[in-house]
């Protein structure tokens, strides 16, 4: 079977995940909902609930369509030379006001001077889009940091919660097959980030994925390898 027609066969059970994983977050939004109607007034903490599921689904709708684009050869990247700490910072203001919320610590580690050729829109948003499920599973701190790496390019999102569970260390992140969906996690926010990694070549090499629970303040380890 081509590449082409695995995309083909794979969208529709993309579709089924993302559909899944949208009804829990409408589930979350209906019960507030509720909560406000029967107590008719509003509180910044459930508010802010109502904002972090409202992002969620604007972020997993935005992952499907790209997805959508790269499976249909309708999508292409727009390269261009930024500035590394731009880009973390664009994903780190995505989620500002969230980890204000959930009195989240978010520490950022980047030189001025580091550089990237990438697609600065879509890698802040993949980047956004892991940030948001790390705030959901963090217990105080995010550390956003970047480094050269080799020929690579490292962005790493650590958290001191309780780390991946077995099952989405051993999975190929390239291969929504793999990924977790029925638990609620966001396997499409991975399976997404490494399909724009892998878009992203120079040289013969190509960007990837890692992930583990190697974390230096003790959960979750996320890598992206940028060439």
């Amino acid at each position: 079977m081509s590449g082409r027609l695995e995309r083909d066969a794979l969208f529709p059970t993309l579709l089924a995940f993302t559909v899944h994983d949208i009804k829990n977050s409408l589930g979350t939004l209906l019960e507030l909902i509720r909560q406000f109607s029967a107590k008719r007034q509003t509180e910044a903490g459930d508010l802010g609930l109502l904002e972090f599921e409202a992002v969620r689904i604007n972020h997993s709708l935005m992952q499907l369509l790209v997805l959508y684009k790269v499976g249909a050869h309708k999508f292409s990247l727009d390269i261009d030379q930024c500035a590394v700490l731009d880009l973390l910072q664009e994903a780190v203001d995505q989620q500002a006001r969230l980890s204000t919320l959930h009195e989240v610590e978010l520490r950022l580690d980047c030189t001025d001077e580091l550089q990237a050729y990438c697609d600065f829109d879509n890698i802040a948003n993949a980047l956004a889009a892991v940030l948001n499920n790390a705030l959901r599973y963090t217990r105080h701190t995010v550390l956003v940091s970047a480094e050269q790496d080799g020929d690579y390019l490292q962005i790493a999102i650590e958290d001191d919660g309780a780390g991946y569970p077995p099952h989405f260390l051993q999975a190929d992140l390239t291969n929504a097959a793999e990924l977790d969906w029925v638990n609620g996690n966001t396997g499409l926010g991975l399976y997404f980030v490494s399909v724009i990694a892998g878009l992203h070549k120079n040289a013969g090499r190509c960007g990837y994925v890692k992930i583990d629970n190697a974390s230096r303040l003790g959960g979750a380890r996320f890598r992206l390898f940028l060439p």
